[in-house]
């Protein structure tokens, strides 16, 4: 899978404005996060050196992050689920302790059914159980689970653009 971007950090904006050309910026290494700053100053028509610069500050900043995307059925996780969770207390530092896990690589605050959604990626079955078992059944506050087994991954993307 090739490199990409994923846009954000739970941040609010910055001192860097999202003007036209950081959005530009953002959008070409969304669909190629590995495109040289020669070429991706030729495309939005800047010097490299400013290129250069302004992804700096968009990294610097939280705006944007660049990683490498996987597939983790290929390093050896068989097993990846989404987690439906409701609890009772600060959503906020239930969440902050769920974060903390390794498994866990997503986790969102959001309203409806439930109070958390969280995605774990794991080795096989015994080691989700013992996720969910042993670590976010165990977080006081955690009063109801429910467990999404995923069959296969249909889309991933991360190149919404910018508005």
């Amino acid at each position: 899978m090739p490199t990409t971007i994923v846009t954000g950090k739970n941040r609010a904006v910055t001192d860097v404005t999202l003007d036209d050309t950081n959005k530009l910026i953002i959008e070409h290494l969304q669909r190629d996060g590995r495109m040289s700053y020669a070429t991706l100053a030729k495309t939005i028509g800047l010097s490299e050196a400013a290129v250069r610069q302004r992804v700096q500050r968009l990294l610097d900043n939280g705006l944007m992050q660049i990683v490498a995307v996987t597939d983790p059925l290929t390093l050896g996780f068989a097993r990846q689920a989404m987690v439906g969770l409701r609890v009772n207390g600060d959503l906020r530092a239930i969440a902050d302790k769920i974060a903390e896990i390794p498994e866990v690589d997503y986790v969102v605050i959001c309203a409806g059914r439930y109070d958390l959604l969280v995605e774990l990626v794991c080795t096989d079955d015994e080691h989700l159980l013992d996720i969910l078992n042993e670590k976010l059944r165990a977080i006081h506050g955690v009063s109801e689970t429910d467990t999404f087994m995923y069959l296969r991954l249909a889309k991933q993307t991360y190149a919404w653009g910018t508005r």
